[in-house]
């Protein structure tokens, strides 16, 4: 049985220059192994790394659902951190080597690549990479199968209260990527959900 330590590690938003390739394959096998018991939890395994060395790293990232908002709160790290730990520890393949669990979520800075991030971040203010096109910086209004609605900012003079614009549809095949935009707090609008924006909402 392995030496695990489970550490709960908010706001850790990448593996690292350090960490294996994605592809790699004891990566790739711990991830099968893992996503079960993080389903059965209720969240979403977005990744898994390695970080080598004689006492080598198991990163672990947990979100919740594409179709909750909110963060990963510190408490359901903590408990995900133990289920995952005990996985490990009865790994029937483990090779006897010691290493830790890092378990973390994404955290607000992670960029948005995917269809399901953006579903993670409806409500919320972005900056987005539109290819062959202007680049847009509005609040995420509604997400769809075929891309994403935003209510954009429009720049007024300096000390002025942004003004929105009409909402604007970009399809995914036109994102390059998106960022979440940090805002510590932000009255509700027609058609969007009151949420804190601020870093400390993820976990």
């Amino acid at each position: 049985m392995s030496n695990a330590e489970a550490t709960a590690s908010p706001d850790h938003t990448g593996t690292g220059s350090a960490s294996e390739p994605a592809h790699n394959p004891e990566a790739a096998r711990l991830r099968g192994l893992l996503e079960p018991a993080v389903q059965a939890n209720r969240l979403y395994l977005e990744d898994v790394a390695i970080i080598p060395g004689s006492h080598r790293v198991v990163h672990v990232v947990v979100d919740l659902p594409q179709e909750e908002t909110g963060g990963v709160g510190l408490d359901v790290i903590a408990d995900i951190s133990r289920v995952l730990s005990d996985v490990l520890d009865n790994d029937p393949n483990d090779d006897g080597r010691p290493y830790d669990l890092e378990v973390s979520s994404p955290g607000v800075g992670r960029p948005l690549t995917e269809p399901r991030h953006w579903y993670r971040a409806r409500g919320r203010m972005a900056k987005v990479n539109v290819i062959q096109g202007e680049n847009v910086t509005g609040r995420i209004q509604a997400v769809d199968d075929g891309g994403v609605t935003l209510v954009p900012e429009v720049a007024v003079k300096k000390g002025m209260k942004p003004r929105q614009g009409e909402p604007v549809k970009l399809p995914f095949d036109r994102i390059r990527n998106g960022k979440v935009e940090i805002e510590f707090s932000h009255l509700p609008e027609d058609g969007l959900e009151p949420e804190h924006n601020g870093p400390s909402e993820e976990a």
